[in-house]
């Protein structure tokens, strides 16, 4: 026997749904009312599979009709397929906030979806881009995708779409590529085999893996921290990165989704070329776009590139997202005698390098410069770090064939660039000395040059090394109680930990956040410590930060291996920047970590700490960070340092720092430098500054100009507003899910207790054991679990959505309870009810409705979607006036306010059952007419699908299932 699509069947003792088949000669079915996955396919030549109707409420288990409300909403938070107009929103374990549907609905006006969500660290970039990729699947316009990112953020891709999403991804990384590949036919790829994908895009852009995955490359393809593919010049793995995405966009018809919270890296050329990925001509795009000479190409880029400040959406459709207040403050450590005397003999030293190759060649001259600001941004950094750059004395430079080569080296390194081979961040100490004769001991150099040439470089290298080795000595002794920095930092810790903080100390080198680790657990021994460096692979970095997250007082000591992608949110709410960043960027992307929404703290601490007479930091401090931090405040974004600058801030530093000062006032002073401030004002230099202001200025006039373009104003917020609103109606949102949980508690003999705390509305359900015996089969939480709907969720609190197993369970449960007539439910299907809010007898109709959506391209692809409707109608079914649904929440609401037997309860119902004969055609009616509702609404989302050949049809499947039936009558007068 043939079964239809959407029919219901009885098997093995049970009513089911039959599903589209995946299989011509098999069934694809779900248990009425049960969970998704529950879904078996069977041969119907195997089984015995017989047609099933669905039953009417019986009368005689007549209840209130309070428990309508109940029951309307176990049943909608049970479906998985909705009807829409967004299909995704059944499968997904996250209540998009309102500004987030905006990526997505710019997306489905597209015919290939190709967009650029640059939204602000913090904002939720990533549910932005899964959204767009979850709605394509479960429209079936595409079957397979993949996420390309650097490796340290694939585990955080992979447990995103599985949590939020219910997507399981396969990583393919070096370590599990063997793995993957096993048993795969010749000419087949992993690519094919595997729907969705995670992959490391540092491990497939190299020659052997690229051919293959462009071959086999999903139709969806999303590209995180894209800005670090945009570049077709630098080194050689950012242009095999550059030329493997290039390649992937020249297809028009794959989908491609770009996320980067700096899309402009200050260079005009690399935005364009990833604009180019966009669309080709992008690449030709004027530097500026204002003016109305430009509107049109304006108009056509700002339909493909979002992005939004927090000032943007911080109050968006009425609805406030709660970003926690930062707060910021700078505070200063002051050096000891020892201290200033090291750093005097290192920058003296490094002034003699510098100097003493001001004859060599131009290779020569690049090393002592950029191993000459090394040393001394270690010395900045630690003891530990001054003491191990003096004992390496190497920057480091195989494999360094040219200047070019050695100054994007030495820029990475001094400036805190992103590195250009890899994604990750680098966090390795560079040396301090990089010429020939430094790199070895004394003793080896004399063993191997025993000629007279060799004596005499033994001899000049001598001096050198001996003055290595006596600033380590100096280093090392000043670890512990002499370390003012260290010292100094201690009380602020116990201040923000005894507020109840939970702070982040980022260091710039791995021997400064050992060191800092180290003797951080003397100075705090009732306080857990814990360290993330970059010598940790990336999951040993999650399951560390996991595990000091379970511990009451922490602390997280980390270098910027940290400052990407990893968020910190749930467990730290303090940032202190121990080492000051030569890059104003990586300081956002710190606090990005913890200062982002979802924080539970209402308020985050940013404490930058520095050296009030250590001129690298003042220098760095007043020139790039106040600046930048100004900026931010003034605009509500970060404005990277623009183009052409770090020559300008190697200028200033070198008039800073290496210039001899000839103002010094007196011969005992310990810096041979003048103040900065000082210095700012009165050398000749400070037009080097000026030069800089001006560079960064022109940038942030540029980016007031193209502010409200791209936040993409031109959505109305009228058309989200009325997109989630269905959706939200379809299968339920965070106020349902909070209004069932409530309502169903005492059903199952609960008591809950509500309080108000910290802005939080926090409930515990208690359960006696009479209560717990008698839900067998239900999963009760324990008496002192706390429960929050609304984010931030605090430490030991679940938050409740839809999909939470815990709703999902209790759901299912009193659905088929209620549902199956065989079963002892708590929760009526019908009932009965006087109440002042009716003046004639009113009936509500509980009804479930099914549809077939089917999408026909390349593929047709079939699903099958559920809605829960309410109708109601006055007087009698003979002769019934059917309510608007405007009218029909009102009944929803009513109480009771008179009593009745349940006798003449179960005649009322009876009477209902006996005439549906003549309620069954408006009731048809109205589910044929919402699958006209639904294509129109379905093609109107997806307008540009059409002119991909993409066509849409919807059907209404089946009988209606009647599920309630629930009788409001008025109150009989005295």
């Amino acid at each position: 026997m043939n079964f239809e699509t959407g029919s219901l069947v009885a098997f093995r003792g049970r009513d089911w749904i039959v599903l589209p088949p995946l299989h011509d000669d098999a069934l694809l079915l779900k248990p009425l009312g049960g969970l998704e996955a529950e879904t078996v396919e069977i041969s119907p030549q195997l089984e015995r599979v017989e047609p099933a109707t669905f039953s009417l409420p019986n009368p005689r288990k007549v209840g209130d009709a309070r428990t309508c409300g109940i029951l309307r909403d176990a049943v909608r938070l049970g479906l998985r397929s909705s009807t829409g107009p967004f299909r995704s929103f059944g499968h997904i374990a996250v209540e998009p906030r309102p500004y987030q549907l905006v990526p997505l609905l710019m997306a489905l006006k597209q015919e290939t979806v190709r967009l650029l969500i640059a939204d602000d660290v913090g904002i939720g970039k990533t549910v932005e881009a899964l959204l767009i990729a979850r709605e394509l699947l479960d429209r079936g316009e595409v079957r397979r995708m993949t996420i390309l990112c650097p490796p340290q953020l694939a585990e955080q891709w992979q447990k995103e779409l599985a949590d939020k999403f219910h997507i399981e991804a396969e990583l393919v990384l070096p370590s599990t590529i063997a793995r993957l590949e096993r048993g795969l036919g010749a000419g087949t790829s992993l690519f094919e085999k595997y729907a969705c994908t995670i992959v490391s895009l540092d491990f497939i852009k190299s020659d052997r893996h690229r051919l293959d995955f462009i071959r086999a490359c999903p139709e969806l393809v999303i590209v995180d921290e894209a800005h670090a593919c945009a570049s077709p010049s630098g080194s050689r793995g950012r242009k095999q990165r550059y030329e493997l995405v290039r390649e992937l966009s020249k297809n028009a018809d794959r989908h491609m989704i770009f996320v980067t919270a700096t899309p402009h890296s200050g260079k005009d050329d690399v935005f364009r070329s990833l604009l180019a990925f966009l669309r080709e001509d992008f690449a030709d795009l004027p530097e500026d776009l204002s003016g109305r000479e430009n509107e049109e190409a304006r108009r056509q880029l700002a339909q493909y590139f979002v992005q939004r400040r927090r000032g943007d959406i911080r109050v968006y459709m009425d609805e406030q997202t709660p970003f926690p207040k930062r707060e910021t403050k700078e505070v200063t450590w002051k050096a000891n005698k020892e201290w200033r005397e090291l750093f005097d003999k290192c920058l003296n030293l490094a002034r003699d390098s510098i100097a003493s190759q001001e004859e060599g060649s131009l290779w020569q001259q690049r090393i002592s410069w950029w191993s000459a600001l090394a040393l001394l941004r270690a010395v900045s950094s630690s003891p530990a770090a001054a003491a191990q750059t003096l004992t390496a004395r190497a920057l480091g430079t195989e494999g360094v064939n040219n200047v070019e080569q050695l100054d994007l080296l030495g820029s990475q390194s001094v400036f805190d660039l992103d590195s250009g081979d890899e994604a990750a961040i680098v966090d390795t100490l560079p040396g301090a000395d990089a010429s020939t004769d430094a790199d070895r001991p004394a003793e080896e150099d004399a063993a191997a040059d025993t000629g007279t040439e060799g004596e005499k470089k033994a001899r000049a290298a001598a001096p050198k090394r001996s003055r290595y080795r006596e600033l380590a000595r100096m280093a090392e002794a000043l670890k512990g109680e002499k370390d003012k920095k260290l010292q100094g930092l201690v009380p602020l810790l116990k201040e923000l930990l005894g507020d109840g903080y939970s702070p982040v100390i980022f260091c710039r080198f791995i021997p400064t956040a050992e060191y800092l680790t180290e003797e951080l657990r003397k100075a705090l021994p009732k306080c857990e410590i814990a360290t993330v460096t970059g010598l940790l692979p990336p999951a040993e970095r999650e399951a560390r930060v996991l595990d000091l997250s379970q511990k009451d007082k922490r602390i997280l000591v980390c270098t910027d291996c940290l400052s990407e992608g990893i968020n910190l949110q749930n467990s730290f709410n303090a940032v202190i920047h121990y080492d000051l960043s030569w890059n104003p960027t990586r300081h956002e992307q710190r606090e990005g970590r913890v200062d982002r929404f979802g924080q539970s703290m209402p308020e985050v601490r940013i404490l930058t700490w520095w050296g009030e007479d250590n001129p690298m930091d003042g220098m760095v401090l007043d020139v790039l960070l106040r600046k930048h931090e100004s900026i931010r405040r003034a605009l509500g974004v970060s404005v990277p340092v623009p183009e052409d600058s770090e020559k300008v801030v190697e200028t200033l530093i070198k008039g800073l720092l290496l210039k001899k000062d000839k103002r010094r006032a007196a011969p005992q002073k310990p810096l041979a430098l003048p103040g900065v401030a000082d210095y700012l004002k009165e050398s000749s230099d400070s037009e080097t500054r000026d030069e800089l202001v001006a560079l960064w200025d022109g940038a942030v006039e540029k980016e007031k100009r193209s502010r409200t373009l791209f936040a993409q104003v031109s959505i109305k917020t009228r058309e989200v507003a009325d997109s989630l609103a269905e959706a939200n109606e379809a299968c339920g949102n965070t106020q349902t899910v909070e209004q069932f949980v409530g309502a169903a508690w005492p059903l199952l003999g609960g008591v809950r207790q509500m309080v108000e705390k910290d802005g939080q509305r926090i409930s515990t359900f208690s359960f006696d054991d009479v209560s717990r015996t008698h839900c067998q089969g239900l999963e009760l939480p324990a008496n002192d679990a706390a429960f929050v709907f609304r984010l931030p969720v605090r430490k030991r609190q679940t938050y409740l959505v839809r999909t939470h197993p815990l709703v999902e369970q209790l759901a299912s449960w009193l659905a088929q309870t209620a549902l199956d007539s065989q079963e002892e439910s708590v929760l009526a299907r019908c009932g009965v009810m006087r109440t002042k809010s009716v003046a004639r007898r009113t009936t509500l109709l509980l009804c479930r409705f099914r549809f077939l959506i089917i999408t026909s391209g390349a593929v047709e692809h079939s699903a099958l979607a559920e809605e829960c409707v309410s109708l109601a109608y006055a007087g009698s079914p003979g002769s019934a006036q059917w309510l608007s649904g405007e009218e029909v929440p009102a009944l929803l609401a009513a109480e009771p306010d008179g009593n009745v037997s349940s006798s003449q309860a179960a005649n009322w119902i009876a009477r209902v059952e006996d005439n549906m004969a003549q309620l069954l055609p408006h009731i048809e009616e109205y589910q044929h007419q919402r699958a006209d509702e639904l294509l129109r609404e379905h093609r109107s989302v997806r307008a540009a699908s059409r002119m991909r050949n993409v066509r849409y049809k919807v059907q209404a499947q089946g009988k209606p299932d009647i599920l309630g039936i629930f009788i409001y009558l008025p109150v009989i007068e005295d």
